[in-house]
């Protein structure tokens, strides 16, 4: 009788037990789901300050020219940005979502999803700063008003800014596609690159600041390209100006790089210095 007690014991004891576990299980369940979504949360938050680049600068300029990446893909990383498309099929511009091509034929078009990108670099734009921009009478000037921002506000963050304004001078390039075998960046500028000036022309310039230790990995400084407000206009800045204008600024921190595992990419020397022939195709000098 006593080992019949003893077992009805355990099982009277095992049954609240169980009963508790059941009634605890959803409130664990609970627990872990509004801990995931937080780290889903955090980690949105953080991914919206962070560069997203395609490949190098470097890489592009010594003539990898081949899309690694759908623009499909580029947009989940960034709603603002810069790049190219394969065989630098024209000047990218991403604008509020939107992936915008303009082509060596002076024409813009939105970019298909299916367009392969072989150097970009987009964030998700949050603003941090403001600015209203006095008369600027050159790109050179620009950079300077833009750089003092910077300097106040963190020199060793990245920034992309949104200029939005109507300018009385506009020269942009873009490029004709190039065909295999690639040439380096520079010759096939000095070939195909075509530009165009525009007066009096509304529109956005998208603009990334780089800081300076980012040498080896892009183009320290600026880097700047424009869209009109119409989206028929647009491309690489070599140069503007302006009576006045609106400026945000988008800090960030973070960084995030995507690269190539084709063979082809692999075997490029990329710490080859090709400072003087980015100087040449982001400015036109020599």
């Amino acid at each position: 009788m006593k080992k019949i007690a003893a077992v009805l014991l355990s099982a009277a004891m095992i049954v609240p037990f169980a009963a508790c576990s059941a009634q605890q299980q959803p409130e664990s369940k609970k627990e872990a789901e509004s801990s995931k979504a937080v780290e889903t949360a955090k980690e949105a938050e953080n991914n919206r300050e962070t560069i997203y680049q395609v490949a190098l600068l470097q890489s592009l300029t010594q003539g990898y020219y081949d899309g690694i990446i759908k623009v499909s893909e580029l947009k989940q990383h960034g709603d603002t940005g810069i790049g190219t498309f394969e065989g630098v099929n024209g000047e990218m511009i991403v604008l509020d979502g939107k992936v915008y091509q303009a082509l060596g034929d002076g024409t813009v078009k939105e970019a298909d999803d299916n367009e392969t990108v072989p150097f970009s670099n987009v964030t998700y734009f949050d603003k941090d700063l403001s600015a209203t921009l006095s008369q600027t009478n050159d790109i050179n000037a620009l950079k300077e008003s833009l750089t003092k921002t910077v300097n106040e506000n963190g020199r060793n963050l990245f920034y992309f800014v949104k200029i939005n304004g109507t300018f009385k001078k506009m020269n942009v390039r873009s490029e004709l596609k190039q065909e295999k075998p690639y040439k380096s960046l520079d010759k096939a500028l000095a070939t195909d690159q075509r530009e165009f000036n525009y007066d009096n022309i509304a529109g956005t310039v998208v603009a990334l600041y780089c800081p300076d230790y980012m040498g080896g990995l892009n183009t320290p400084g600026w880097h700047f390209h424009f869209i009109s407000d119409d989206k028929t206009k647009g491309g690489h800045i070599l140069d503007l100006a302006f009576d006045s204008a609106q400026a945000e600024f988008d800090a960030t921190q973070d960084f995030d790089m995507y690269l190539s595992d084709n063979s082809e990419f692999q075997k490029m020397e990329l710490s080859k210095d090709v400072s003087d022939a980015i100087k040449k195709v982001e400015t036109n000098e020599e």
